[in-house]
């Protein structure tokens, strides 16, 4: 065979590439270029998965090895994306002015799956000095996170909606995600605030929430106005059992 006359070859050579061939080494050519001048770790769409594969974030493609994928990036494909991405990135920094930040956010509803009412333990429960009643509340949250903490508040009659609103009780709610919010219907009395009468707190070990709180006594004014107008009869008013009921009336 004549190689010395046949176009492109030199002697010894061998014969002429393939159009399949040559292209494997232009794209091997210009792996080898890419990667000399283009950290491709900081690309933002590049990703490695599980099975060692390469995906593009952007175009959503699948890529056997590095050269595949910066090949795609210099395609037009990828490059018409960019060019849309950058073109709503623009579009909301144009939208993200003095007006639009007076605007309230929209709230992000998250979809947590409930998996029931946590255990729980109410114990009654008298301070011996100032003989206050109060309740001890113990609620177990066992699936809970690390990160999440149980939150309770007070609630009035009127702002419920499962019970036709009663003046005389309240209710008390604890809630932690996954869980169901669970309340308790209690007196609609003051709570006495000060340190020592309420307090509350988080068990990470036992994963169980405390809260101890106890009810203002109410005034006993009435007790010596009744005193001083008739002496001793005034107190033959009070009930022994419930000494903060009301007198009846005259």
């Amino acid at each position: 065979m004549d190689f010395q006359n046949r176009a492109g070859s030199k002697p010894g050579a061998g014969a002429l590439m393939s159009h399949s061939e040559s292209n494997v080494a232009r794209r091997e050519r210009l792996r080898k270029l890419a990667l000399e001048t283009i950290d491709i770790e900081s690309d933002p769409y590049f990703m490695r998965n599980h099975l060692g594969s390469y995906e593009c974030k952007l175009c959503l493609t699948l890529h056997n090895n590095e050269g595949s994928y910066l090949s795609h990036t210099q395609g037009k494909k990828h490059q018409a994306n960019l060019a849309r991405r950058a073109a709503l990135d623009a579009k909301e920094n144009d939208n993200s002015g003095p007006a639009r930040a007076t605007a309230a956010a929209p709230r992000v509803k998250k979809n947590v799956v409930k998996i029931g009412r946590p255990g729980y333990k109410v114990t009654k429960i008298r301070d011996p000095g100032s003989r206050q009643f109060g309740l001890l509340f113990e609620v177990t949250y066992p699936e809970v996170t690390d990160e999440t903490k149980p939150r309770h508040r007070f609630m009035s009659a009127y702002e419920q909606h499962v019970e036709p609103p009663n003046r005389q009780y309240q209710y008390l709610l604890f809630a932690a995600e996954p869980y169901e919010t669970v309340a308790f219907k209690v007196q609609s009395r003051e709570v006495d605030m000060r340190p020592g009468k309420f307090w509350s707190h988080w068990d990470m070990d036992t994963r169980k929430f405390t809260l101890q709180f106890f009810f203002r006594n109410p005034t006993r004014s009435y007790a010596a106005t009744g005193a001083n107008a008739a002496g001793a009869v005034g107190h033959s008013h009070i009930n022994p059992l419930n000494p903060y009921l009301a007198p009846p009336q005259a």
